[in-house]
């Protein structure tokens, strides 16, 4: 063969393999997850809330998947976001503790680093990866999410109310006289770092929705010729409530309807960005929250809707969240009743990134890609853990749900009672968790006992990174 023609086969041979290469990469999905804090199950049209209107999460469940069970690893910030993040229950990593429910700025703990995330999964097979908004799995250098997975991280490390300064007006006070209230900026000098520096203190709260969307954008424009993964974790409706001037005053709710409009709304601009880039149909966006409302805030916290109790508990309202699926021409349109929870994202992600999920520690998650698709009407969930401050309170094995301990949400609601008898709901025929039918049940009552020591006696349980610097000097 004549080096002219030796050359022109090389070349077709070549690009054969780029065009082949290129396709395998396009087959691989992008990975959008929509965090909210504190946002409670009837907080949207799509859940029923009668007045702030969410019309782009509505338009996504009526393109998408709306899941009607759909739960958290726990009922407050930090382990919950564990739980999404590692595909595994909080109590399996150290980061549910019984004596502090979520990290502080004075905590020194954070998510272990033999900890394997989502983000370090799909880096594996070749994603880029950003954490945009709220982390709070560790705020110093070594726990953050650039240490995790993530190749940049724009956010506040914790929680929004955190480093709160005397002087100023109390803020459950304020939230309980006036819905529209709004805080002092100076009131809670938290933090914006980028990657592991400290950019703005404190952060200008007002502007903090907006500027995580277009955070989140800025990063899916950047890397649109590549899979990605962007895990926008919003600070908001978590207290203290603040909205930018286009939607402050707009909601018939008061300033909580302005915040939820205002996500909503950055949703929106998010979902237009990927059809304009032409790669919404080879992205999954999902919406979902890291817990319950915080109820004793009165109009400044967000409602549970028909669901019992609110952040804080393991009644449905704290660990129950409303939930969206969205992948035009992939996820089948419809409603879900199946259980599922944010501890599936990790092993489903695995599965569509054509990566492995971790075979050296108990994972809690499954993959649920046939029920997004409508390959299958049954998922292989069979059982939601209900975990409190290192303690089972409750579990539910298809309808049912047994209670071993019961408390109110966070800050309010009745007192921990552990039951010498657990209680018994049929979570389908009574959702609001009102009539204990135990007395009714006992063979089911036995059974659930049976299943929850079985679980018990599974989880081995690591060092608490949750207490605070004193505890742990």
């Amino acid at each position: 063969m004549n080096r002219p023609l030796r050359h022109l086969c090389y070349t077709l041979i070549i690009s054969s393999l780029s065009i082949f290469a290129s396709g395998q990469a396009a087959e691989k999905p992008n990975f959008v997850i929509i965090f909210c804090d504190d946002l409670g199950y009837g907080d949207i049209g799509a859940f029923g809330n009668p007045s702030i209107q969410t019309p782009h999460l509505d338009q996504m469940a009526d393109e998408g998947q709306r899941w009607t069970n759909f739960y958290v690893g726990a009922s407050v910030c930090t382990p919950s976001r564990a739980a999404l993040l590692t595909g595994r229950l909080p109590i399996r990593n150290g980061m549910m503790s019984a004596k502090r429910r979520v990290l502080f700025p004075d905590s020194t703990g954070g998510l272990p680093k033999s900890e394997i995330t989502i983000a370090e999964v799909v880096k594996d097979a070749g994603y880029a990866t950003a954490a945009v908004g709220k982390w709070h799995l560790g705020h110093l250098k070594q726990h953050l999410p650039t240490n995790h997975g993530f190749d940049s991280y724009w956010g506040i490390p914790y929680s929004n109310d955190m480093e709160a300064q005397r002087g100023f007006p109390n803020y459950r006070q304020m939230a309980q006289k006036d819905p529209n209230y709004v805080a002092p900026i100076e009131q809670y000098q938290v933090p914006i770092i980028h990657n592991t520096t400290v950019v703005e203190r404190p952060a200008n709260q007002h502007s903090i929705t907006q500027r995580y969307t277009d955070k989140a954008i800025d990063f899916i424009k950047a890397n649109r010729s590549q899979p990605f993964f962007v895990y926008l974790a919003h600070n908001l409706p978590h207290i203290p409530l603040y909205a930018g001037k286009d939607h402050r005053g707009k909601s018939r709710r008061g300033i909580y309807g302005d915040v939820i409009e205002e996500i909503d709304a950055g949703v929106g601009k998010i979902l237009k960005t990927l059809k304009d880039l032409n790669i919404d149909e080879n992205t999954l966006v999902v919406f979902t929250s890291d817990n319950g409302p915080w109820l004793p805030f009165h109009t400044h916290g967000g409602s549970a809707g028909l669901l019992r109790e609110g952040k804080g508990s393991t009644f449905e309202g704290g660990m129950r969240e409303p939930t969206i699926f969205w992948w035009p021409g992939k996820v089948k349109p419809g409603v879900q009743m199946e259980m599922g929870t944010t501890m599936d994202l990790l092993p489903t992600f695995c599965k569509l990134a054509g990566s492995s999920t971790p075979s050296d520690r108990t994972l809690d998650g499954y993959d649920i890609s046939p029920l997004l698709f409508g390959e299958a009407t049954m998922g292989e969930r069979k059982n939601v853990y209900y975990w409190r401050s290192e303690q089972l309170y409750a579990i539910r094995e298809g309808a049912w749900k047994l209670h071993f301990i019961t408390e109110g949400c966070y800050g309010i609601g009745p007192k921990k009672q552990v039951h010498e008898s657990p209680e018994l709901y049929n979570l389908e025929q009574d959702p609001s968790e009102k009539h204990n039918v135990a007395i009714h049940h006992p063979e089911i009552v036995a059974r659930l006992v049976a299943s929850a020591q079985a679980h018990r006696d599974g989880v081995e349980k690591m060092e608490d990174q949750l207490v605070g610097r004193a505890a742990r000097e």
